[in-house]
């Protein structure tokens, strides 16, 4: 199942039942899982390690140096999980010595054709990163996080879980866990409705993370305050506990 026009580096290794197109390249020091599918022309470079039955789509770059000035070609990593699915064109560096020299893709992603994942950066499980998003580095994406196509998000933003940017948002600061924001630079919205049914939360867990985000964003609070409000409501909501904690996490604040 390798295409004999595919090139293999002699240090690879390469789990069962993997198919492997043609021109592709794996180059020396990678693994690649059980199951996966490679189409044509995919660059699985140096340090990379891939887990099973992950699908990654022509022309993909994925594990290349980090387009940072002060690499020095130090052996950093990209770590990516079980079946994921990368499209056309996209591309995912490998980590710096600025961080902790790792960037990691988890379980479950939808990456559609032309996304950039920078170095450092860390994707959870189950999201979708619609056609040209972009990650700058360091960037934490948290899990069931959707990303409409042509959003971008500065060096060291966080995304919390469940939330969702519009088409073309930009990110200077970070997107707590529920919301959903819009423009450039990107507004709060509204919580994530549909992502939240969706999931099967439930009315009552709804309507609290509801109360939340008017607490945050509609009370004419502010932040400090908003989050002595929320203080008081977590005790109740594990899910305003989980805003809360991203909240007080923020190195950029929120933006708001």
């Amino acid at each position: 199942m390798i295409h004999p026009t595919a090139i293999i580096d002699s240090t690879a290794i390469i789990g069962e039942n993997v198919s492997i197109g043609p021109y592709c390249i794996v180059e020396a020091d990678t693994m690649v899982g059980d199951d996966c599918v490679l189409k044509s022309h995919v660059l699985i470079a140096n340090h990379t390690t891939i887990g099973k039955g992950n699908k990654i789509y022509s022309f993909a770059s994925i594990g290349e140096d980090p387009q940072d000035k002060k690499y020095a070609d130090e052996p950093t990593q990209l770590i990516i999980g079980d079946n994921n699915t990368i499209r056309e064109y996209v591309t995912i560096n490998r980590g710096t010595v600025d961080d902790k020299g790792i960037t990691s893709i988890g379980n479950e992603n939808w990456i559609m054709a032309y996304v950039h994942i920078a170095h450092d950066c860390v994707l959870g499980n189950h999201t979708i990163l619609a056609n040209c998003s972009s990650l700058a580095g360091h960037v934490h994406v948290e899990d069931h996080v959707i990303l409409g196509g042509f959003t971008k998000l500065h060096q060291f933003c966080r995304v919390g879980q469940h939330a969702f940017s519009a088409m073309d948002s930009g990110f200077q600061k970070d997107l707590p866990p529920f919301v959903m924001a819009q423009g450039n630079p990107a507004k709060p919205r509204a919580i994530n409705f549909e992502g939240l049914k969706r999931r099967q939360f439930s009315k009552e867990r709804i309507a609290a993370i509801k109360t939340a985000y008017r607490i945050l964003y509609k009370s004419d609070l502010k932040l400090d305050q908003a989050v002595v409000e929320l203080e008081q409501m977590s005790q109740n909501s594990d899910d305003v506990k989980v805003m809360l904690e991203f909240i007080q996490q923020s190195s950029r604040s929120i933006i708001r």
